[in-house]
């Protein structure tokens, strides 16, 4: 019976010992827009293959810079284009696993126990009138953040950006943006649709014109030099219809690439 103890014993260590063995590390940097869909992403894919997550989050341009200086990432999302097209410049993305992952929507939005309602938003909008004569408008820095660049582009095309460039509160982040009208340091701000979702905190009131700005689209890549399987496994399960389901949740439309894009991924 002792012997047959110390098979099992052996047999079973030496499973979990394969186990770990065969359980990979994949990192991923991911626009802090992201914050919130990737942590659910985490707990749907990680027990369903014992591959773990190593999720980094922030502006897409300064995961953009850390990557083009060597950071080990393996998989990069980006809040928009423009990040991506930088690091495909530089070489530093497997371009034949690029391709749009999410889409998004931009939305002003006020504390909520703000005082104003919802409202359409259009060219005759004053936003001016509606921050009073101390307030401040947060936002993602147009200069480097995509959602701060997006809602740039929104408020030239609505002719509102010359009234409001100097009552601007810049966040390195969009999720810093949010923050400042959660804690009221902000009479208003702008940020994506999905982070506006997410807070109890605010109330949206109104959508920008899609036509104002920029698609605001999630392109993915794996990093270049970091094409190990199961990154590559990860990848096309981000365009599947399970994680799809998950990003419908948090309100982010799923793009799913074309034929041709998925026998580049895999």
């Amino acid at each position: 019976m002792s012997h047959m103890i110390r098979v099992c014993f052996v047999f079973v260590s030496l499973f979990f010992i394969a186990a770990t063995v065969s359980a990979e590390k994949i990192t991923v940097f991911a626009a802090a827009s992201l914050t919130d869909v990737m942590l659910r992403i985490y707990q749907s894919y990680t027990p369903r293959t014992g591959d773990e997550l190593l999720l980094s989050f922030a502006a897409s341009s300064t995961l953009a810079r850390q990557i083009d200086a060597g950071a080990p990432a393996d998989i990069y999302i980006s809040a928009n284009r423009k990040w991506m097209d930088w690091l495909a410049a530089r070489e530093r993305i497997a371009s034949a696993s690029r391709h749009d992952l999410l889409g998004n929507a931009l939305v002003l939005v006020a504390p909520a126990e703000s005082a104003l309602a919802p409202f359409e938003l259009t060219a005759e909008t004053d936003l001016t009138a509606l921050l009073g004569e101390k307030d401040y408008l947060a936002l993602g820095d147009p200069d480097h953040v995509p959602a701060g660049i997006y809602g740039k582009q929104a408020l030239v095309s609505l002719g509102q950006w010359q009234r409001l460039e100097k009552r601007l509160a810049r966040a390195d982040n969009v999720r810093a943006a949010l923050a400042l009208v959660e804690h009221g340091e902000a009479a208003l701000g702008i940020v994506y649709r999905t982070d506006a979702a997410i807070s109890k905190s605010i109330k949206v009131l109104a959508q920008f014109p899609v036509d104002s700005h920029l698609p605001i689209t999630y392109p993915i890549a794996i990093v270049s030099g970091r094409e190990k399987p199961e990154a590559v496994e990860f990848l096309a399960w981000l365009s599947g219809d399970e994680a799809g389901a998950i990003f419908r949740d948090y309100g982010f439309a799923h793009l799913k690439p074309d034929s041709a894009a998925k026998n580049r991924i895999r």
